[in-house]
């Protein structure tokens, strides 16, 4: 009995903690000591936060391995400690630059999408006043290539006109000659 009396009591208190409990993280600012010499009895020359760019030297000693920090200093660190990846302290902020930039890019794209119908119409209209100026300029083209072709007919008539008045005039100038009397010649019988 007394079991389930401590069973029952344990599960209240697990739910009520449980209702207190709240998110949290493990910070990735952390330090790891940077040794003297390839083990922990060596002596500590400082220590290097997380996330921190360091050159490996590439000698290693049972499971420590040679590094110059981003200080200059030369020291040992534990091998497991070492990655060639970049931390999270340093992808973090160039992945929050990264979704900024996105979220900017979105928002552009957002509104250039909703500026889209307004530029539709702006667009529609301004070609109606194309296909209607167009419209006009082929009228008065077709109203010139008929006015060019009555003033080449107008030529075509006066030019014959004027070549038919000529031929009327030098065919009567021919009948005229025709019947004109000729002069009579004197004869040349004398003798002077």
């Amino acid at each position: 009995m007394l079991r389930g009396i401590l069973l029952l009591g344990a599960l209240a208190f697990a739910s009520v903690a449980s209702a207190e409990e709240q998110a949290g993280y493990i910070s990735d600012d952390i330090y790891i000591y940077i040794h003297g010499g390839p083990g922990n009895q060596f002596r500590i020359l400082g220590s290097i936060e997380a996330g921190q760019p360091v050159t490996v030297t590439g000698e290693t000693e049972s499971d420590y391995s040679k590094i110059v920090d981003h200080k200059g200093r030369e020291g040992w660190v534990k091998t497991e400690f070492l990655t060639t990846q970049q931390t999270l302290r340093f992808q973090v902020p160039e992945l929050q630059n990264q979704l900024t930039e996105a979220q900017q890019q979105l928002q552009t794209a957002i509104s250039d999408k909703a500026n889209e119908p307004e530029q539709l119409s702006q667009l529609t209209a301004e070609l109606a006043q194309v296909k209607q100026a167009l419209a006009e300029v082929t009228h008065a083209r077709d109203q010139a290539q008929q006015q060019l072709t009555a003033i080449h007919d107008d030529a075509q008539y006066k030019m014959w006109r004027e070549g038919g008045i000529i031929a009327a005039i030098g065919a009567l100038i021919a009948v005229i000659l025709v019947y004109l009397p000729r002069p009579r010649s004197k004869k040349r019988d004398r003798w002077f």
